[in-house]
């Protein structure tokens, strides 16, 4: 959000110590008094806005505009989501799943199977919408396998998480692809090159490592099937089916986008009003709309639950996610905050003129960025943007170019903390207070992000020799 008339005259000295501080103060009212954290994220972004010099007149404007904009991209996916969960976990359909990944991967490779199943998915599906699909299943299959729910969660998340920030058609990537030049294609190749190993290293073995460490209870905020659902379960392709049509649906939408863009569908087709009705099917939210009806009609009225009992179910999984859907936003107040006060730029244009390797500068540009704002896209298009004028007569290649679109992006996923709506997300649906989210998934997208840039910068060094 800009301000109009309003321009930020604090250096970054200024600005880096009012943002660490913020952060800080944060953590200590959580952590330390115990305050809740929607309340916290209020206080600390209205005492932010203030020192950061916002007019006053306009902190509520970016506050309430920071908290919207993020429940407008957040509460339907969460709300739906976690309704479609409920219907999938109390017909018995998560438990199906369960034991038939366990069944073909074996007890031992549970959380293999489960991120990559989660890999699958995160292809076309972006990251909030493909953890409210899956957490079903994984709290099934850590209910039955015992061990806790962080060995089975993290790689799972972890994987919907590389999908989400190194390849197209997510956002990220692809406009820092348009940005800096690169052709989609070999972007799309140099990052399933780069996701699959860090996913392995950074989400798997170190879910498997973390997990064995730190043991916590599976959440019951999904709910549980109930003996009658787990006595007559629904079949596993009808639970596949139900789980693979947002699939499908949002695959169309990025399909025919992608294909618009690349002008293989010419303009004149994709105005017209099929196209576009086709595309609006395959949009997040309608899409777990009809995905949700489907199971509403498939896994619950065909099975004997009807009007008001179905009514109740699916509003007894609105109560839980109530308080995570608030601190979701909340977490985007305080990002938006950051935001319009100028820190991560300028942070970004002091790194920018300090002589660093390009595809270096990028990946700080964008961790600083993710670390001071909190959104992962937002910090991988904008440093893409900073970082074009130079990429413009730096005379790079085709995996160059990619490389240093995928090196940006570890960049921009580092460092997930109080500030991103995915810290609050994964934490409170897996039962973690903000310490334990911190040391966990706060680590693994550290993890991710620095292994990343190291296996881009590899690939952009073998790309310099084709120059």
């Amino acid at each position: 959000m800009t301000i109009e008339g309003w321009t930020q005259t604090l250096g970054a000295g200024p600005l880096l110590a009012i943002a660490a501080a913020a952060i800080a103060v944060l953590l200590v009212l959580i952590m330390q008094f115990k305050m809740h954290a929607l309340l916290a994220l209020i206080v600390v972004s209205l005492l932010t806005a203030f020192a950061t010099g916002i007019p006053p007149a306009q902190v509520v404007n970016v506050l309430v505009n920071g908290f919207g904009t993020t429940l407008g991209t957040v509460a339907l996916l969460v709300g739906l989501g976690t309704m479609l969960g409920r219907i999938v976990e109390t017909s018995g359909g998560a438990k199906v799943l369960a034991d038939y990944l366990i069944g073909i991967f074996g007890e031992k490779r549970a959380p293999f199977a489960l991120g990559l199943a989660s890999l699958l998915f995160g292809f076309p599906i972006f990251f909030d919408a493909g953890l409210m699909v899956m957490l079903p299943v994984v709290f099934a299959v850590a209910q039955r396998m015992g061990g806790g729910v962080l060995r089975y969660g993290l790689p799972a998340v972890g994987a919907f998480s590389v999908m989400h920030v190194f390849l197209p058609p997510h956002p990220g990537p692809v406009s820092a692809s348009a940005i800096l030049g690169a052709n989609v294609g070999i972007v799309t190749i140099v990052g399933l090159i780069v996701a699959i190993p860090t996913w392995y290293i950074a989400a798997y073995l170190y879910g498997l490592w973390t997990g064995g460490k730190l043991v916590l209870p599976v959440p019951e905020i999904l709910g549980h099937a109930d003996a009658e659902a787990e006595s007559h379960p629904p079949r596993f392709r009808t639970v596949v089916g139900i789980l693979l049509l947002p699939l499908v649906l949002i695959f169309l939408n990025t399909g025919l986008g992608t294909l618009a863009t690349a002008g293989v569908i010419s303009k004149s087709v994709s105005g017209q009003a099929w196209f576009q009705i086709l595309r609006a099917l395959g949009e997040t939210p309608v899409a777990l709309l009809i995905s949700l009806l489907v199971a509403a009609l498939v896994l619950g009225a065909r099975r004997g639950l009807h009007g008001s009992v179905l009514e109740k179910l699916l509003e007894s999984s609105l109560g839980p996610v109530c308080s995570v859907i608030l601190i979701t936003g909340a977490g985007g107040m305080f990002g938006a905050v950051l935001r319009t006060s100028g820190i991560g730029k300028a942070l970004a244009d002091v790194l920018g003129g300090a002589g660093i390797p390009l595809i270096l500068a990028g990946f700080l540009i964008s961790a600083i960025l993710r670390i001071a704002q909190g959104s992962a896209t937002v910090a991988l298009t904008t440093a893409a943007g900073l970082l074009a004028p130079a990429v413009t007569g730096a005379g790079l290649n085709g995996v160059q170019l990619a490389a240093l679109v995928v090196a940006v992006a570890a960049g921009s996923v580092v460092v997930s903390h109080v500030n991103d709506a995915g810290f609050w997300m994964v934490g409170r649906f897996m039962g973690m207070d903000v310490k334990t989210t911190l040391a966990t998934w706060t680590v693994m997208e550290t993890l991710i992000g620095v292994m990343g840039f190291a296996l881009a910068a590899v690939v952009f060094g073998v790309g310099s020799a084709f120059a």
